[in-house]
């Protein structure tokens, strides 16, 4: 069972390579648990000279053993993959000492440094991992030289046949218009290309198929928005779902009209005038999904997707966020660290994205403007997901209600609201008074509001 290439060592070999010591290139760990550990030292073996790492090894080089399951070395080498910027694939290999079973992870050093576990970059310095410092990143960085990034690698097989002409054209139709771009739109395809740099040698770029491509599925399946509406407040029963392909730039609309479709558009009389608000600030959701489409890795299998619940609305699939930032500082200004450089000069060419680095902040004001709560930036198993939310209930709230109280309000997210009668169906063993008194400890923690007047009243979320 093993991931990766280059020989075994024998028993021998690893007895004596264990019998050294931890060092600058070596790394004993007594458990596979230890994720977060063992994801430091791979990015600080990384960003060093390489390194090994044995995992069923005690400190003080006792053979412990770990056990093996069917999918450990897979979920293990995933793990690594996913919360690793950029990603690393090491080697792994069970190996077999004194009769337990070791795992040993290979970890060359990286051609590209800095290399990220979970936003943070480390170093090997003798036996313990440092973290580095902004200006050893930066060091690092400048030292790489030149990166090529992913939008600006060859399509290969790609040519001129693959573009659509008129979507180029059209595109710089509206340059021009937003941002004064000095190109004429009755120039040839291929000059206009070369002018925006999505063409190299006379080649397409990853970007040009993906911007203007007549079919960019075929050359990037990943490359489609997945859009859906659930029943309630999971994502178990679908009421509409949508798989956008074509352009990436068409994308864009195409899933703001799905969303515009499935969300509430609220009217208001202010004095005399009728005014229109949809129950989500729909520029804040507009950025979002630029922001999905424009930033998102490309070189990971899955999808941008758009999740429209009962009580919120989610953006999900951009990725990991490049250059080591972490949610924290999409809520604060922060520097843009662009992950496809020739797809976002083209986005803010046509007004799809603004001055880089600072959509996260627009977005929360946007939110907070609407008398919503701000939304939630989380980074889920590997990728970035924004959560635009109509209640200020989050799970830790709701880790501080008893059960009744917690299913009370479930219930409401789901359904819109609650009855008394409704309550009692849920809880038939208890007294009414009980119930009550439950649902007046949410009221009083400004969390539920009541409405209506004698039989008529219900609860519902605030």
């Amino acid at each position: 069972m093993e991931v990766g290439n280059g020989e075994r060592m024998t028993e021998k070999e690893l007895k004596k390579l264990i019998a050294q010591g931890e060092s600058e290139t070596l790394e004993f760990k007594e458990s596979l648990k230890l994720l977060d550990e063992l994801g430091e030292t791979v990015s600080a073996f990384s960003n060093t000279k390489g390194g090994i790492i044995l995992v069923g090894v005690s400190d003080q080089g006792k053979i412990i053993g770990v056990s093996i399951g069917r999918n450990t070395i897979e979920d293990l080498v995933n793990y690594i993959k996913r919360h690793t910027d950029s990603q690393i694939f090491p080697s792994v290999k069970v190996e077999r000492i004194e009769g337990k079973d070791t795992v040993a992870i290979e970890i060359s050093e990286a051609k590209e440094k800095p290399i990220f576990f979970k936003g943070h970059a480390w170093k090997r310095v003798g036996k313990s991992n440092l973290a580095l410092s902004a200006s050893e990143i930066r060091k690092l960085a400048k030292e790489k030289g030149e990166k090529v990034f992913w939008d600006q690698q060859i399509c290969e097989n790609a040519t001129l046949k693959d573009i659509n002409e008129n979507k180029v054209k059209s595109f710089l139709r509206t340059a021009k218009y937003e941002r004064r771009l000095e190109l004429n739109p009755k120039i040839f395809v291929k000059e206009a290309l070369h002018k925006l740099e999505l063409m190299k040698d006379s080649k397409l770029t990853n970007a040009a198929i993906l911007l203007f491509g007549k079919e960019p599925q075929r050359f990037f399946m990943q490359s489609e928005v997945r859009c859906a509406i659930f029943k309630g407040i999971e994502p178990i029963t679908f009421i509409d779902m949508k798989v956008l392909g074509g352009n990436i730039i068409d994308q864009r609309e195409d899933a703001m009209e799905f969303i515009e479709k499935h969300i509430l558009l609220h009217a208001k009389i202010k004095g005399r005038k009728r005014v229109e608000t949809w129950e989500y600030p729909i520029e804040a959701v507009r950025e979002a999904i630029s922001n999905a489409i424009c930033h998102r890795d490309y070189e990971m299998a899955s999808n941008v997707q758009i999740r429209i619940f009962n009580d919120r609305l989610e953006v999900l699939g951009c990725g990991s966020l490049p250059g080591g930032q972490t949610v924290e500082d999409l809520k604060k200004t922060h520097k843009s660290i662009l992950r496809n450089p020739l797809i976002a000069k083209c986005f803010f060419l046509i007004k799809y994205i603004e001055e880089w680095g600072t959509g996260t902040n627009r977005i929360i004001k946007e939110c907070l403007k609407a008398g919503l709560p701000e939304p939630l930036f989380e980074m889920i198993t590997g990728g970035l997901v924004v959560t635009f939310r109509k209640y200020k209930i989050t799970k830790d709230i709701l880790r501080e209600l008893n059960e009744r109280q917690r299913k009370a309000i479930e219930y409401m997210l789901e359904h819109k609201k609650i009855t008394i009668k409704e309550y009692v169906k849920l809880y038939p063993d208890l007294s009414r008074r009980t119930l009550i008194r439950d649902l007046n400890e949410v009221i009083k923690q400004k969390l539920v509001l009541k409405k209506g007047k004698g039989k008529e009243v219900f609860y519902e979320v605030q």
